[in-house]
C-alpha cells in the first residue's frame, strides 16, 4: 500500500515532465506516451531501488534507459530530433513587447532546435537535462549514470560541439546564450 501511494505521488509529480523529455528525445508523441508508461511500469517493478536517490533523477534515468532500449530495438541509424516544431501557428501580436523581438526569439529557438538535431543522443540528453530541466550535476550523475567529472566533461563537449555546429552554419554563437 505504501509503495502504491509513493508511485501515485511520483506519477502525479513527474509524468508530465518525463513525457516532454521523452518527446524531445524521440520526436514522436505516440512513442513519448508509450515510453512514459513504460517508465512507470519499470518504476513499479523497481520502486524499492530508488531509496536513497532523488526520485526525479532516478525516474529520468529509467526514462532514458527505456528510450535507449526502444531506440536499440528499432535499430535506427539516423539522428533523432530533440525537438519538433509544433504545427500550432501563433499570432505575433503581444501587448507585452515588440512583435519583432518575439519573432527574433522564435527564429533563434528554431535555429537552436535545428542544431540540436545534429548532436549525438548523449549530448542532447545532457544539454536538455541541464538547460531545460535545470538538473544539478548530482541529478545528472544519477540520471545519466556518470561520475561528476564525466558529467562536466560531457556537458562541456556537448556545448563545444553545439557552438562548432553553429559556427559552421554561420550562426552567431552569442545568440545561443
Amino acid at each position: 500500500m505504501r509503495n502504491q501511494l509513493k508511485l501515485e505521488n511520483l506519477y502525479k509529480q513527474y509524468a508530465k515532465t518525463l513525457y516532454f523529455y521523452l518527446l524531445k528525445l524521440s520526436g514522436s508523441t505516440q512513442l513519448a506516451e508509450d515510453l512514459t508508461q513504460e517508465t512507470f511500469v519499470r518504476a513499479t517493478v523497481h520502486l524499492h531501488t530508488y531509496e536513497g536517490e532523488e526520485a526525479r533523477a532516478w525516474l529520468f534515468k529509467v526514462a532514458r534507459n527505456a528510450y535507449l532500449d526502444e531506440w536499440r530495438k528499432q535499430k535506427r541509424r539516423r539522428t533523432l530530433p530533440l525537438f519538433k516544431i509544433f504545427s500550432v501557428k501563433e499570432e505575433m501580436i503581444s501587448p507585452y513587447g515588440l512583435p519583432e523581438d518575439a519573432l527574433i526569439t522564435k527564429e533563434t529557438h528554431e535555429q537552436l532546435e535545428d542544431l540540436l538535431e545534429f548532436l549525438p543522443e548523449q549530448y542532447r540528453s545532457i544539454i536538455y537535462l541541464r538547460e531545460f530541466e535545470e538538473f544539478s550535476y548530482k541529478e545528472m550523475m544519477e540520471a545519466l549514470q556518470l561520475t561528476e567529472e564525466q558529467v562536466k566533461v560531457t556537458l562541456h563537449r556537448a556545448r563545444t560541439r553545439l557552438a562548432s555546429l553553429a559556427k559552421r552554419k554561420g550562426w552567431n554563437h552569442d545568440r545561443m546564450e
